[in-house]
């Protein structure tokens, strides 16, 4: 009995040294989860607030008599884009920062339903290669160009996404250079009194190498020549299927950046949920009464302090 005695009561600091250095494990593991989902959002929460301010001041520094739509107008488009990722992120930083489980349920939810509207876009994209849907798509989408050549010149913003993708691509038009016909300024017909009748924008020139000055009148009466005259100086190809062409090329970085946005989604909400799962353990071990408490903490030497108790450790 003498030789274990000292050995029994050497298992006592042990045994409280360890349910500690869990205690503390946990603890941190706690403030990793919550630190890092509130930094996350709060990062996005700063860029949706920029996105709202350029959009407020390309939409403020517009002309007054511009008709907007969604659609075609891009300063409108940064701002609802803006708006939707700050309510998000806010939702996000403020449920992680003060243990609100209500708000953190909210921005699981969210992502959830965008997760499982882009897994079916996806799948559908992909089942639906061959068939009529995809046709319908395409159509779509070169009808939506084909309104963006008409309402060229009239947003300023619209005409500058436009001259950037035709720069980009090296293209010009949504099927070819005749398409800019359907344009009022470029309308080549004898009744168009613009100065810039039977022309195309300056962004479907090939531009010299040497060349220091920009010549906005490079494609002046473009529309009147012979596709094999034209050819020299201008981009004749459609922009559609050179950007349809550019999408097939780079399946597989648009696959992985769609992916990637996938995967850090599914990040975040597992970071929400885990915080979620861990308020609540904290909530009902703090309902329990003390014998309860103090029975689970000898069966497992693990206790999960009160919400005051995570900022005192």
């Amino acid at each position: 009995m003498q030789h274990r005695l000292p050995h029994a009561r050497s298992e006592v600091p042990l045994r409280r040294g360890t349910s500690s250095s869990a205690t503390v494990a946990a603890m941190r593991g706690y403030r990793v989860v919550k630190y890092l989902l509130f930094i996350l959002c709060y990062v996005f929460w700063v860029l949706s607030t920029v996105l709202i301010a350029v959009g407020i001041y390309a939409k403020v520094a517009k002309e007054k008599d511009v008709v907007d739509t969604l659609t075609l107008d891009p300063a409108l488009l940064l701002m609802v884009i803006g708006s939707l990722t700050f309510f998000i992120t806010f939702l996000g930083c403020l449920g992680a920062l003060r243990n609100v489980t209500c708000l953190l349920k909210t921005f699981v939810c969210i992502l959830a339903l965008l997760l499982l509207l882009q897994l079916t876009t996806g799948v559908a994209a992909y089942l639906f290669t061959d068939t009529n849907f995809v046709v319908e798509v395409m159509e779509r989408t070169e009808r939506l160009m084909m309104m963006s050549i008409v309402g060229y010149r009239e947003d300023r913003d619209l005409e500058n996404a436009i001259d950037f993708v035709q720069k980009k691509f090296q293209c010009c038009g949504v099927e070819g250079y005749r398409d800019w016909s359907r344009n009022v300024y470029f309308d080549c017909s004898d009744a168009n009194p613009s100065v810039e009748a039977c022309s195309i924008p300056f962004s479907c020139c090939m531009a010299p190498g040497n060349q220091l000055v920009l010549n906005t009148m490079c494609g002046f009466g473009t529309q009147r020549q012979e596709w094999s005259l034209a050819q020299q100086g201008v981009f004749l190809d459609g922009c559609f299927d050179k950007i349809a062409r550019w999408l097939k090329q780079n399946a597989r970085m648009v696959g992985g950046l769609a992916g990637g946005l996938v995967l850090f989604q599914t990040c975040t909400m597992s970071l929400a949920w885990a915080q979620v799962c861990w308020i609540n353990k904290v909530g009902r071990r703090k309902a329990m009464p003390a014998s309860r408490i103090a029975s689970l903490q000898k069966k497992d030497h693990m206790w999960f302090p009160a919400f005051a108790d995570f900022h005192k450790q």
